[in-house]
């Protein structure tokens, strides 16, 4: 009886959250985002002549000195208010989660601050990524076989 009045006051107290207006609003400027890096991976090769591989290199590192500077500049933290996890677009939101751990521990130096704690949020990223890139290369690999 007690767990069921509990449930009850819980479920009228509870923030009613806008899943549709935030999932909108992630896949529009998710979708700009991404937009944009292939608005970067054009220019690179047609308007510059470089050729696709390069560009889409060039995209990458354009994509992450920007998230980064406006990182820097909290900026990028008041697009991710609005947009969600819109800006988690893998290069942008990895970018983002580098450069604000490197800003939280700059007090601490550059060694044992900011080197140390940089990659403490990537770290678990890079792992997952190579972990899941293993088991799903070794199914594939053996389903070919």
């Amino acid at each position: 009886m007690k767990n069921k009045i509990y449930n009850q006051i819980l479920d009228n107290e509870q923030i009613k959250r806008p899943i549709i207006k935030n999932s909108i609003k992630a896949f529009i400027i998710g979708g700009l985002i991404c937009a944009f890096g292939e608005l970067l991976i054009m220019l690179f090769n047609k308007g510059f002549k470089i050729d696709l591989d390069t560009s889409k290199m060039l995209m990458s590192f354009v994509l992450v000195l920007i998230t980064a500077i406006l990182t820097g500049f909290g900026v990028f933290d008041k697009i991710g208010e609005v947009a969600g996890a819109g800006t988690i677009v893998p290069i942008t939101g990895f970018a983002n989660s580098l450069t604000a751990s490197a800003l939280e521990s700059k007090s601490e130096g550059i060694i044992t601050g900011i080197l140390t704690n940089m990659f403490k949020l990537a770290g678990a990223v890079i792992a997952t990524a190579i972990i899941s890139a293993f088991i799903i290369g070794s199914i594939i690999y053996f389903v070919r076989v």
